[in-house]
């Protein structure tokens, strides 16, 4: 009790290809030792639904059997909170809410109503709680939940252009702000949920994808209510790419942990060139299955270890996914481990933080 417990957090999971015991067989010692396992639900798991036409996400759903890749890692609760999660419309989503809760997996951030889906999950360990929420930003039209409408929960963002310069065809300013509304919500449950549970998690699907450094502005506006409302930790995804890490007075940001277990479609030459031209980025020739750029290899599992008065500490494994797809958490020595932290701190520069080397985990620290 007095080393308090292990939380570990992992970004997005949904492979679309078999066989799926050999995704998670580097991982799964490391997440063997944690006492809460957290991930990202990227894709739905049915054989009901439509598809939505203007999701542009026929891969976002998987045959039910493939469910099974959460359980074969041991996930402990799982966000269903995605901007795919209703692409095939509300019995899907549904469906994967229960295939989840058959596996003995917590969910958070779906439901049959939007009340459903701010639901905290708690889960209980060696005497201490933890009340986990989640939210999406990445939402098309119908995707957020209602009163009496499935859906996610949502915390979205207003976009807004302001010009900066007076010559004409100067690209403008974008400015994003949360709604107002979605923003009192967050804080309403994270304040419900500190009542019921010792430590708060949010995880919290947003930002921008693809391009490493950027960040929306929203993002730390988001964080910083979230923070103040009484969340202890945040574990961001979707942006298919590590992003910053941001420590705030004792507690940290997770802005983006990136892919754990995820593969896509192969890109054509021309979609590949359309994509490169349109994101900034390069696509690598050795992951044609992982066409999010060539830092979408990249990866880390944040770290926090829990106890009774919250969190007393929080690191990161830097983690490589290999060309197979299958996440290697690295090692102090590795040269691959050093060139990660580098990363890590060439993305979190603009964030408060320190980064400092303890064995094979990076503690964060304001």
């Amino acid at each position: 009790m007095d080393d308090g417990i292990v939380l570990l957090g992992c970004g997005d999971v949904g492979p679309i290809r078999e066989p799926l015991e050999d995704f998670g067989a580097l991982a799964k010692p490391t997440l063997a030792a944690g006492d809460i396992r957290f991930g990202q639900c990227e894709r739905v798991y049915s054989e009901r639904g439509n598809l939505q036409i203007h999701s542009g996400g026929g891969h976002s759903r998987c045959a039910p059997h493939m469910a099974s890749i959460f359980g074969d890692c041991g996930f402990d609760v799982l966000s269903v909170a995605s901007n795919h999660a209703m692409d095939w419309g509300g019995d899907a989503l549904l469906d994967t809410i229960d295939l989840l809760r058959d596996q003995g997996i917590a969910v958070v951030g779906g439901g049959r109503t939007l009340e459903e889906a701010r639901q905290p999950a708690i889960l209980e360990r060696k005497g201490v709680t933890v009340a986990f929420l989640a939210y999406c930003s990445i939402l098309r039209e119908g995707y957020a939940a209602g009163p009496n409408k499935i859906g996610v929960a949502p915390l979205r963002a207003h976009t807004y252009y302001e010009p900066f310069d007076y010559q004409a065809g100067v690209p403008p300013k974008v400015v994003t702000v949360p709604y107002e509304e979605d923003l009192a919500n967050m804080e309403e449950d994270i304040a419900a949920a500190k009542k019921q549970a010792q430590v708060v998690v949010v995880s919290l699907h947003w930002g921008i994808h693809f391009i490493p450094r950027m960040i929306a502005d929203y993002q730390p506006i988001a964080a910083k209510a979230a923070f103040d409302a009484g969340a202890d930790l945040i574990l961001g995804h979707h942006a298919h790419v590590p992003k910053a890490i941001g420590a705030y007075d004792g507690k940290v940001c997770f802005y983006s942990l990136s892919n754990f277990i995820m593969t896509g479609t192969e890109k054509s030459s021309a979609e590949g060139k359309k994509f490169e031209r349109e994101y900034s980025v390069e696509l690598d020739p050795d992951y044609p299955n992982l066409a999010y750029g060539s830092d979408a290899k990249r990866s880390l599992i944040a770290k926090a270890v829990l106890g009774a008065d919250g969190v007393k500490r929080v690191s990161f494994l830097p983690v490589l996914i290999d060309p197979q797809l299958r996440p290697e958490v690295l090692r102090n020595g590795d040269p691959r481990f050093d060139d990660a932290v580098k990363f890590m701190e060439w993305v979190s520069e603009d964030f408060p933080h320190r980064f400092t080397i303890d064995g094979d985990e990076v503690i964060v620290e304001a």
